[in-house]
């Protein structure tokens, strides 16, 4: 397991793993106004624990979550855009999850910070039609053999 930390802790080592969110610079992802602090990413298991936050109009495009997805907002909003849940806002010191195979838009109509957790890879789909992770990489390429057996 990997986590964003001061040291990297041995294979073995059981102990405890302290992040220091403050001391992780904001990356910005791919997506315009979207930017994530990694707090842990295991790859063995695709766990993912990440701050996210979204400037004010920011969308996350049309994705699907692979696997189960769990958020709590810290400040701001985040809305459903399109999808089954479109319309639903979800504000600081809320929490919404969704199940696997889940799949939407989302958008931050005046920006936010949030907790979220979830197993990667997402799919997002592209409006030229392709499939891809969030890297923007082909999603069939790089999990479809993994994934889907």
């Amino acid at each position: 397991m990997t986590a964003v930390a001061k040291a990297e802790p041995k294979p073995d080592d059981l102990s405890s793993r302290v992040v220091y969110p403050k001391d992780i610079a904001w990356q910005k992802s791919r997506f315009h106004g979207c930017w994530t602090k990694p707090l842990l990413v295991d790859k063995a298991s695709g766990l993912a624990t990440l701050l996210f936050k979204m400037d004010p109009g920011a969308e996350l495009p049309d994705h699907e979550h692979v696997l189960i997805e769990q958020t709590y907002v810290l400040e701001g909003s985040l809305a459903d855009k399109e999808g089954p849940g479109a319309g639903i806002e979800v504000k600081a010191g809320e929490f919404v999850w969704r199940p696997a195979g889940s799949r939407h838009a989302a958008w931050s109509p005046n920006g936010g910070t949030f907790l979220a957790i979830f197993q990667i890879p997402n799919k997002f789909y592209e409006k030229d039609g392709r499939v891809t992770d969030s890297s923007g990489k082909d999603w069939d390429e790089l999990w479809g053999d993994l994934l889907e057996k």
